[in-house]
């Protein structure tokens, strides 16, 4: 069934918000998802996590949906995935068909890159989320500089990154200005994670930063046999990845005072890999998709496709991510911000 205008649409909605909360899946929450093919957007490649996490939720929100309507993934790279995020916000159809997977630096880009940015984040509506991870940065062990001690004495490092409002930009500058890395540069302009890492093993740059699952899920054998390929040397968060006990958290290495900066910037790894709804949408509509969202973090078969391609399933509910970004939007203090976008983008906000 088609939707045609917006009085077809209105009345499905209203035949969903008087039937919601009955007993067993009620006709109009079918009617509404019945035959319809949704969509998923992505901020990078394919070849990520983003893109992998996307393809996992189109093979199993829809089990939870009613009407069980099918599910593609369009990718929109570009800007670090600040394009995506503007499409969605400004562009993308507001009936809840429609998805955006964000970027975990969402909220960071907001607050430093207002001139580049085309939507509040705060007025998206968060379904949930199914990982979050650390930002951890991996250096060829070739490398001029590859630890901390090496960096902070000048040695060179190249860092792949896919734009400025990513994490391969934000992390490895603020690093760099906090720490004092005067030889680490960020080269932008790869479309995902995919492409960096492969620069990486090519030696066309000598590392990136990107989550950490990122990492282990794409190139586990850099990190393993006598004489690895790579290694992790400094990780982002507000405590050590589980998997990482021994890479130094940068938030450990800095002074007191710039302490607030490291976790205002960590923010991102809380936020990790779910869905938003733009703003607009129907409110009977969004209550289905949450349902459906936990369902499907919920549901074993999801959590089996995540280990197929050796993903991390660490879920929180919607309402939670939500009050996660609202906090950190409105309470970022300006001095804050003006002294991240100094360290990482050369100027004030």
């Amino acid at each position: 069934m088609s939707i045609s205008g917006k009085s077809t649409l209105a009345g499905l909605v209203a035949g969903a918000v008087a039937a919601f909360g009955t007993a067993g899946v009620p006709s109009a929450h079918a009617a509404y998802f019945a035959g319809k093919t949704m969509k998923i957007v992505i901020p990078f490649g394919f070849g990520g996590t983003y893109g992998k996490y996307a393809r996992v939720f189109a093979d199993h929100l829809p089990a939870h949906l009613p009407g069980t309507p099918n599910i593609i993934v369009q990718e929109m790279p570009g800007a670090g995935g600040v394009k995506a995020m503007n499409f969605a916000y400004n562009v993308m159809p507001k009936d809840g068909l429609s998805l955006l997977e964000p970027i975990d630096t969402c909220v960071i880009v907001q607050l430093m890159q207002a001139d580049k940015v085309k939507y509040d984040v705060r007025r998206f509506t968060w379904l949930g989320s199914s990982n979050q991870t650390n930002n951890v940065m991996v250096i060829r062990t070739d490398a001029p500089g590859h630890s901390v001690e090496a960096l902070m004495k000048g040695a060179n490092a190249i860092m792949g990154s896919t734009g400025p409002g990513s994490d391969g930009t934000i992390f490895p500058r603020l690093a760099a200005g906090l720490l004092g890395f005067s030889g680490m540069k960020v080269i932008s302009g790869y479309k995902g994670s995919a492409a960096s890492m492969l620069a990486i093993e090519q030696g066309e740059v000598h590392g990136a930063a990107y989550n950490w699952l990122a990492w282990s899920s794409s190139v586990p054998h850099w990190f393993s046999g006598d004489k690895p390929v790579a290694m992790p040397f400094l990780q982002a968060g507000l405590e050590p990845d589980p998997d990482l006990p021994d890479v130094p958290l940068l938030g450990r290495l800095v002074a007191a005072a710039d302490k607030p900066l490291v976790d205002f910037v960590s923010t991102n790894g809380t936020l990790g890999r779910g869905l938003v709804v733009p703003p607009g949408a129907p409110q009977a509509v969004i209550a289905m998709l949450r349902t459906a969202y936990d369902a499907m973090n919920a549901d074993p078969a999801f959590k089996a496709g995540l280990d197929k391609l050796k993903l991390r399933l660490v879920a929180k509910d919607g309402k939670t991510i939500q009050e996660v970004v609202d906090k950190a939007i409105d309470g970022a203090r300006p001095e804050i911000v003006e002294r991240a976008n100094v360290l990482i983008y050369g100027a004030k906000g």
